[in-house]
């Protein structure tokens, strides 16, 4: 299909210097990731982060996942435990986020980090932003390409939707790989679960030996993904339901589904991986068709399963 946006490009050498540029010069981009579309900016300069803060209209208190090349680059803002070190040699880069402590002598705003005495970093895998990363001097503080609590984006279409032009460079990769956000895990006190993402809490357990927690009710926001309502499409969600009410979306996933004009099947085959890559775009589309409510049927609470219902959960809010 033929590019019809202005301000989507396709990823190469002259866009990519571009792109370091334009950030270098305060500005935001968004840019793909293998979990979904990220809106970013200079991890370094309060100008650039609260850019991110204004365009989401994100609560203030809600602190950004901050983005690096590497574990090297990543030791001048944090300190590296043992903890973080096991599981970085096991799964980054990869759609996992790790909330350490700051260093004192960091360099990252503030406001990026929502002035805590700790940070969530991560080492995205996607190509693009791995190129963009090393081309860069300062990481990238990325947030979901999307207004606050909405539903994040998986293609550059979805970016556009969210912000029109309002964005200058949107740099497309195609479908995000993953299609929910990374796993998020706190390794600054006991070892938990912030945020269900592709990597299950188990796959981690076995890699640190140790039990996890999930964390539940606090009321500091350490990561992400931790607000009661998020996620959203803009209509009601009725969760584990086992027909559709007429007329109404019905959101399902397996084989036991028959098609039906109403009925939406995360994966036909049921893939849990392939519904979540699924997950956002369904809902968004079932948005555009004018659905007033979603009816969801039960999906499995196992993997990748955990994140898609806790999104399902937050979205229903």
């Amino acid at each position: 299909m033929k590019n019809i946006y202005s301000n989507i490009f396709k990823f190469n050498r002259n866009i990519l210097k571009k792109t370091a540029r334009y950030l270098k010069k305060k500005h935001l981009v968004a840019l793909p990731t293998e979990t979904v579309y990220g809106l970013a900016g200079n991890a370094y300069s309060d100008k650039s982060v609260a850019k991110i803060f204004r365009l989401k209209n994100r609560p203030k208190f809600n602190p950004l996942i901050i983005h690096y090349y590497d574990l090297k680059r990543a030791e001048k803002d944090v300190f590296i435990n043992d903890e973080l070190i096991k599981l970085y040699k096991k799964l980054s880069p990869g759609p996992i986020t790790f909330v350490v402590s700051k260093k004192k002598n960091s360099k990252l705003s503030s406001i990026a980090t929502a002035n805590l005495k700790t940070v969530a970093i991560r080492f995205p895998s996607n190509k693009i932003i791995r190129r963009l990363l090393k081309e860069l001097t300062f990481p990238l503080a990325i947030p979901s390409a999307n207004k606050s609590g909405r539903l994040s984006p998986v293609d550059s279409i979805d970016v556009v939707e969210e912000f029109n032009n309002k964005i200058k460079i949107i740099i497309d990769g195609g479908r995000s790989k993953f299609g929910v956000e990374s796993t998020v895990v706190n390794l600054t006190e006991n070892f938990s679960i912030l945020r269900y993402g592709a990597i299950s809490k188990n796959i981690i357990s076995k890699i640190l030996k140790k039990k996890y927690s999930t964390l539940r009710g606090s009321k500091k926001i350490l990561s992400p993904g931790n607000l009661k309502k998020h996620y959203s499409p803009g209509i009601p969600l009725i969760l584990n339901q086992k027909k559709n009410i007429k007329g109404q979306a019905f959101l399902v996933f397996g084989k036991k589904y028959k098609n039906s004009k109403h009925t939406f099947n995360l994966s036909k085959k049921s893939n849990l991986k392939q519904a979540a890559q699924n997950l956002y775009k369904t809902l968004r589309k079932i948005k555009k068709l004018n659905y007033k409510r979603i009816y969801v049927a039960k999906i499995p609470n196992t993997g990748i399963g955990e994140a898609i219902n806790d999104r399902l959960k937050r979205a229903a809010n």
